[in-house]
């Protein structure tokens, strides 16, 4: 059975959990008008139960889309700088060129390995969200991770080896790890490593998730390649299928996440050189993980 809200504007519907992993989906809703408390409140609590929500049958504008997203905290700006500094936060997540065609040969590779965003800042994302606006005719997925359930099914001994370790989270070592146009000096001075718990507690819920992927350089006060070994044997156990909510693009699905206890990957499972994939991204800014 599906659940039911029901406002004044229409009726807004979520369905059954999607997989063991998460993911939930709504419909019925229209983001391009003011966001009612009643649906802002399904949202989050679908958030938190579900880890990935996605909202059905959008048609939304980057301005659309920002201002939506504003309903959820403080927006954060991507990492490369947009030419346009009024759509700074709302940038494009795609495979075409710099000549507007679709190639697989891109200078940026880190989506398509298992990754939490922004696990380099000191402030990582709280929430991402991804608006479909141009889908190939098939593929072009995203896997999620559930953390949550990656940790609690580690057997003990390995939970007591990570317990108050700390991973290195590198922008430099990620560009690295995924074979990108290597970072530049001035990146790298801008976005110095940082260190965080391999193990955090989402700080809404109190459940601990493994809080690893290709960020994540090596283990501090371990020697790097014992502690690149470990963070490898965790990333093989979390990504395991039964953890994983793999997402099949419709167009006009605005699907947003919880970074806090999950991984997320794009699969290059469709011809890239030939079908346009473009998807508008807006990020939420978390806090420090504890």
């Amino acid at each position: 059975m599906d659940d039911v809200l029901v406002s004044s504007r229409a009726a807004v519907r979520m369905g059954s959990r999607l997989s063991p992993a998460g993911g939930v989906a709504i419909s019925g809703a229209d983001l391009t008008r003011p966001l009612a408390p009643a649906h802002k409140a399904l949202i989050l609590q679908a958030l938190l139960d579900h880890h990935v929500v996605i909202i059905r049958d959008q048609t939304l504008s980057a301005e659309q889309q920002r201002t939506f997203t504003t309903n959820f905290g403080d927006l954060e700006e991507h990492v490369a700088r947009h030419h346009d500094v009024r759509y700074a936060i709302v940038h494009s997540v795609t495979n075409l060129g710099r000549d507007g065609k679709p190639t697989d040969a891109l200078n940026t590779r880190g989506n398509y390995f298992w990754h939490t965003d922004k696990s380099y800042h000191e402030v990582p994302s709280l929430m991402t969200m991804l608006h479909a606006v141009e889908l190939p005719n098939q593929g072009g997925d995203t896997q999620f991770a559930n953390m949550s359930l990656a940790y609690r099914t580690l057997p003990e001994a390995m939970k007591r080896r990570i317990d108050g370790r700390r991973a290195v989270h590198s922008w430099e070592w990620s560009r690295l790890a995924s074979g990108s146009t290597p970072a530049t000096e001035a990146e790298k001075q801008e976005r110095p490593p940082v260190d965080h718990p391999i193990v955090r507690t989402h700080p809404e819920t109190g459940e601990k998730a493994l809080y690893i992927g290709n960020h994540a350089s090596h283990i501090l006060a371990m020697p790097e390649a014992e502690g690149r070994a470990l963070l490898a044997e965790l990333l093989a156990h979390a990504t395991q299928p039964e953890f994983v909510y793999i997402h099949h693009w419709r167009p006009g699905d605005l699907v947003i996440w919880d970074n806090r206890c999950l991984l997320h990957r794009a699969v290059a499972n469709y011809e890239m050189a030939k079908q346009r994939r473009v998807l508008n991204r807006t990020v939420v800014r978390g806090t420090v993980p504890v």
